[in-house]
């Protein structure tokens, strides 16, 4: 139906690409509320971790909790210019509420492992930390960029800023996703860890949504275009990766982790080239080149079970798995 007056309903029954219809049910069935996962249970975790330990995991949760702001102020946000169909406006809905879950459940994290004094100190680190900014006001100037459909410009610009988030959603989170991975499979933190992989599940279903659209405006372009566009992304993702490095260093340094996070690092990283469409660039980053303890929490099948509130990352929610290599089918 195209026809209408003033304002056109959205019809459910008259999808214009499946894949919208699939990825609503998917994050519908996965939708979760961080208030329903006992995290004050891991306190006696918590109290056994040394100082440094703990500044480590408050740091990386004060960087997943920034760039979880930007993506729910902005992220999802700035990409409706250029919607093909008002199903894929309502799950970039879907997603913006999702990134206000996100960003939220770190605070509930903080607060019943910390005391407000301490959560005002990692907040202001946070704020105020050059490298992490960085990486923010990279992603958002790229989404304040014009957009729409009327120019190639604006088109492009489109494809940038999924470019952009995709980076994010697929790789620049996870050096913050390492530790409460890493503590998972040392038996600590069970319940931070069930809002992680939470998470984790939203975030690869994100990725991928997100890397589809854009490798449907793209295949729509001039030989020419895709080249600058393509590398356009490549030059991005080597800045990011530059700045995420240092980062890695400030925040794992003085545990003595750098090296195994900056693997972690790049092997996301390639993840997010691969949702786009395009060829993996760091080496020595497989699968096989993780820790294993990390790489096995990358699974999101549940870990905690609730049999009276039902909730719980596998009861009543769906199960999502991360995605494997050969989930990567290529427009």
């Amino acid at each position: 139906m195209t026809n209408f007056l003033h304002y056109q309903a959205i019809d459910w029954n008259r999808i214009e690409d499946i894949v919208d219809k699939m990825t609503w049910e998917k994050l519908t069935s996965q939708f979760w509320l961080d208030t329903r996962i006992p995290v004050s249970n891991d306190l006696k975790d918590w109290r056994s971790l040394s100082e440094i330990e703990k500044d480590v995991v408050n740091k990386a949760f004060v960087g997943l909790t920034l760039l979880d702001t930007l993506q729910s102020e902005e992220g999802a946000n700035v990409m409706r210019a250029d919607v093909r169909s008002p199903h894929e406006e309502a799950v970039l809905n879907n997603i913006l509420f999702m990134e206000s879950v996100h960003a939220k459940s770190y605070s509930t994290i903080f607060i019943s492992l910390n005391d407000s004094a301490e959560i005002d100190e990692i907040f202001e680190w946070g704020n105020n930390h050059p490298s992490l900014q960085y990486k923010a006001k990279v992603i958002e100037d790229i989404y304040l960029l014009p957009s729409g459909k009327e120019t190639t410009e604006q088109i492009i610009n489109g494809l940038k800023k999924k470019i952009a988030s995709v980076f994010l959603e697929s790789f620049l989170f996870y050096s913050g996703f390492y530790t409460p991975l890493f503590y998972l499979g040392n038996n600590k933190l069970a319940n931070v860890a069930e809002i992680i992989k939470l998470i984790i599940r939203d975030e690869s279903v994100h990725g991928t949504y997100l890397g589809y659209k854009f490798q449907l405006g793209y295949q729509a372009l001039t030989d020419q275009e895709q080249a600058e566009v393509k590398e356009w992304a490549y030059n991005l993702v080597f800045d990011l990766y530059m700045n995420e490095s240092q980062y890695t260093q400030e925040v794992y340094g003085a545990i003595g982790w750098v090296e195994e996070v900056d693997c972690f690092v790049k092997y996301n990283a390639n993840k997010a080239l691969q949702n786009l469409g395009f060829e993996s660039i760091f080496e020595g980053a497989t699968a096989q080149d993780i820790n294993p303890i990390v790489y096995n929490g990358l699974s999101t099948e549940t870990t905690n079970h609730d049999f009276f509130s039902q909730v719980g990352s596998g009861y009543l929610m769906g199960r999502v798995e991360a995605m494997e290599d050969e989930d990567y089918q290529y427009l």
